[in-house]
């Protein structure tokens, strides 16, 4: 059974070649993905505070469920002198629990297949997205809404060690959520199992594929997709592997990226010094967070319908109540983030050395961890970015970037749990050989290999740079 986990690596990297899977190619996907929308019956209705059932704002300021659990909405108040110092309060998720985000796999043919699930959320812009096999909170499991048990739930909580190929605590969005974390989690099974009527297997090539679809691959499954490991090798047997795959009519800048996540040399700086670069940066900045009761949240308005800015920017809380066909509970109310304006995120990367590196910031956020988390070169979410071109380092460059060089350019949704119809423009750019090489200090050129080494440990990259590193094509 160790045998399992030893060639992982190569497990992951055979499917993420494959694009023929058991169920159909990526046109029948689709088709299905529809399919599965036009078959179950959604309702989302805006309402208001005071007719949610089990949520009210209590004694401690809080807006929270009358259990104690799911999440609440709390006030925090937030000072830094990161950029310059400041101090702000805002609202904020606040879920403590860690829950699952997990994929069973599966070989059919020699490939390495992921059992996903066609799953809606309140906050969908399309009713139905692509989901891991398990996407739940603890309190979703253990059925404090007296629904019914995840499908397949047993699979995660009886996996032995050996069935383990990913297993990892990765954060949220550190803008809204309050130290939040879940189990990115990725198991393998030998045996045959029932595929219920909203699941389907998938290779690893057709997820990624399909994350170059609008709104069609949810967070969840972008988040865990993006802790895969290809493995690391030196850099001939690296180019042997890009001669392959353009003798089967593979061509760069695809297979650049899969160089990039395979080869160990040469990178612009040592996994040490990239440590030293965030170490650094973490020992002079402060970040303190204080929660306070939500009426006293300043420059915020607290009104029955909406928790809103002042000036109506960066995001509200609203009211929903919400009925979909199929889930563990039919119909429940609950608050949710609306967005005042979409956002982007991109990543900027070059070739040196040989090897594509990408621009990545150091940033903070006030519900981060550890004060920084790594992100993409450009991340302005629910803002105005077009009034920050001259203020935020590469934005005016992504924003004017030629046709040619961009790779990848599409919208995506945030998570439809907690996101009303929240979508951020997700864009990749292969800078040409002139793009200067010199970076602000909170910004370092990192390869993929690295990258993806440094997300084996928890809370080193922020969801919004894991979630375009997973739709990286390789082919």
């Amino acid at each position: 059974m160790r045998r399992m986990f030893k060639h992982s690596n190569l497990l992951f990297l055979k499917s993420a070649l494959a694009k023929d899977g058991i169920s159909g190619d990526i046109d029948y996907v689709l088709k299905w993905v529809k399919a599965q929308a036009d078959a179950v019956d959604v309702t989302v209705e805006k309402t208001s505070f005071d007719r949610l059932q089990s949520w009210s704002i209590a004694d401690n300021g809080r807006l929270q469920h009358n259990t104690g659990r799911f999440f609440s909405i709390d006030g925090i108040r937030v000072q830094t002198n990161w950029d310059g110092g400041g101090k702000w309060d805002q609202p904020i998720i606040n879920q403590p629990e860690i829950g699952y985000l997990g994929f069973i796999t599966k070989e059919f043919d020699g490939v390495l297949h992921f059992l996903v699930q066609a799953k809606i959320e309140p906050g969908n812009l399309n009713k139905v997205q692509l989901s891991p096999t398990l996407q739940a909170t603890r309190s979703n499991y253990t059925q404090v809404h007296k629904g019914n048990k995840p499908e397949y739930l047993d699979h995660f909580r009886e996996a032995t060690p050996e069935q383990i190929l990913v297993d990892q605590l990765q954060s949220e969005q550190g803008a809204r959520f309050l130290r939040k974390r879940n189990r990115n989690i990725i198991i393998r099974i030998d045996e045959d199992i029932p595929v219920k009527k909203n699941f389907i297997w998938l290779t690893l090539w057709q997820l990624k594929k399909l994350m170059h679809y609008e709104n069609v691959v949810n967070m969840d499954t972008r988040t865990v997709v993006s802790g895969i490991t290809y493995g690391s090798f030196e850099s001939d047997t690296c180019d042997l592997v890009s001669y392959l795959l353009r003798g089967n009519g593979h061509s760069a800048p695809k297979d650049e990226f899969l160089n990039s996540t395979l080869s160990i040399e040469p990178a612009v700086h040592t996994e040490e010094e990239i440590i030293t670069f965030l170490t650094h940066l973490k020992s002079i900045y402060d970040l303190d967070v204080e929660r306070i009761p939500l009426p006293e949240v300043q420059d915020w308005v607290v009104r029955n319908d909406r928790i809103h800015h002042k000036e109506d920017k960066y995001f509200e809380v609203i009211a929903v109540s919400v009925a979909i066909e199929g889930r563990e509970v039919g119909c429940w109310d609950q608050p949710m983030i609306h967005p005042m304006q979409s956002g982007i995120c991109a990543l900027v990367c070059k070739k040196i050395n040989g090897v594509l590196h990408f621009i990545v910031q150091a940033k903070l956020e006030c519900g981060n961890h550890d004060i920084i988390e790594l992100a993409p070169t450009v991340q302005c979410l629910t803002g105005n970015y077009i009034n920050s071109i001259k203020i935020l380092p590469f934005l005016e460059y992504v924003l004017n970037a030629k046709e040619q060089n961009i790779v990848l350019d599409v919208m995506q949704s945030e998570e439809g749990g907690r996101f009303y119809q929240e979508m951020n423009r997700n864009i990749v750019i292969l800078a040409a050989d002139d793009f200067p090489e010199e970076l602000p200090p909170t910004y370092i050129w990192m390869t993929l290999n690295q990258l993806h080494r440094f997300l084996k440990f928890n809370n080193y990259l922020n969801i919004q740079i894991r979630s375009l590193i997973a739709a990286l094509p390789f082919t």
